[in-house]
């Protein structure tokens, strides 16, 4: 059993809510209203101290329930919550009318002003509320789970939507969904670049998004670093309109996919003087946190130490960085590459990934003699 919140407020005279006489002739009015509404069981009433409005509660014997709360500034809140089956039908009465409810209690209270806000989708089979990077809740038209699984790194989910595909989320947080090429195109350096015999690295990338679009430059080689096999697994199967047939064999011709953690790769390759024209990081976005201090900082400034030294003197790094409005997070990054074992500038560009819903910040990164 699942439930279907739905959120209500009106702006009226604050007059009609202090006016303990107005109320009297609106209260039955209500309880009329909700009775035949479904909301038949139970009317509480609460005054809260200083007379600082009222709360009403009304609900029915199946799980029903709506709280109407009154402020003296003239605002009215309302808050209903109803079950509803696996068809998202409400429990005992699949008439029930939230515009025409609203109608009726803009009219009874005299509101100027009337929201409606969209419903709630509450202990769903389907979670379709991923927060975006400033907590807010965004909605996704999902309409199947694909794949779910736990591996030893994180939590694994794809899940299907109409306008973007298959989406791979990881812990909960948006990866990649099959309609992003925006973001492998700026990851790779939005069409500016000549990956014809080059030398490539990747890390993470385990979506093959970024693995499939070099293979198709003709490129010397392309080396991926991707810790989790299981990822490789379920991109291979479901995410076809990322990777194609990129993660088929995990290596060809000019393709070598390494299963496991990157640092130890990156380690080897700097002792051993081994560079790359290219080292593009896939792994995380840049942390959002008040400093630059912790785990997730330690591990960002220890990646590009070290993707700097397998880096070529007339390399490119390229990058994610975050959303565009963590402005504060973008600057503590960009402060750190001031801080690396040699030189670099960077340049950065904005673009807009689809099932992001927000505008995303990529870098490219080179070194200065």
């Amino acid at each position: 059993m699942a439930a279907t919140t739905y959120l209500l407020e009106f702006t009226t005279s604050p007059d009609i809510v202090k006016n303990s006489e107005g109320l009297a002739g609106i209260l039955p009015k209500l309880k009329s209203l909700f009775g035949e509404a479904g909301f038949d069981h139970s009317h509480n009433t609460h005054s809260f101290d200083n007379e600082n409005g009222l709360l009403l509660v009304y609900t029915n014997k199946i799980g029903w329930n709506a709280i109407v709360q009154t402020f003296l500034s003239g605002h009215v809140t309302v808050n209903i919550q109803i079950p509803v089956d696996a068809e998202n039908h409400c429990v005992a009465n699949n008439n029930f009318d939230i515009d025409a409810l609203s109608k009726t209690l803009k009219q009874l209270f005299s509101a100027k002003k009337c929201k409606t806000f969209p419903p709630v989708e509450r202990c769903a089979a389907i979670d379709r509320y991923i927060p975006n990077t400033r907590n807010q809740w965004a909605e996704y038209d999902f309409d199947r789970l694909v794949y779910e699984a736990d591996s030893s790194f994180q939590s694994i989910r794809i899940l299907h939507s109409f306008q973007y595909g298959n989406m791979l989320i990881l812990d909960d947080d948006i990866n990649l969904a099959e309609s992003d090429i925006a973001y492998t195109r700026a990851i790779t350096g939005s069409g500016r670049e000549e990956f014809k015999d080059k030398e490539i690295l990747i890390l993470g990338g385990g979506d093959g998004g970024i693995l499939h679009g070099l293979r198709q430059k003709s490129p010397k080689m392309v080396t991926m670093l991707e810790i989790d096999q299981m990822v490789l697994d379920a991109a291979k199967r479901h995410l076809r309109g990322i990777c194609h047939d990129s993660l088929d064999q995990l290596e060809g011709v000019n393709h070598k996919v390494l299963v496991g953690d990157c640092i130890p790769v990156l380690e080897a390759y700097a002792r051993e003087g081994r560079t790359f024209d290219y080292v593009i990081n896939d792994l995380t976005a840049i942390p959002i946190t008040q400093d630059t201090r912790g785990s997730q900082w330690d591990f960002m400034r220890y990646i590009l130490d070290l993707s700097m030294k397998v880096l070529k003197p007339s390399g490119k790094y390229f990058t994610q960085g975050n959303s565009i409005l963590k402005s504060s997070a973008l600057a503590m990054y960009e402060d750190q590459l001031d801080k690396l074992h040699c030189r670099v500038r960077f340049s950065k560009e904005v673009i807009c990934v689809p099932s992001y819903m927000e505008l995303w910040v990529f870098y490219e990164i080179w070194k200065v003699s």
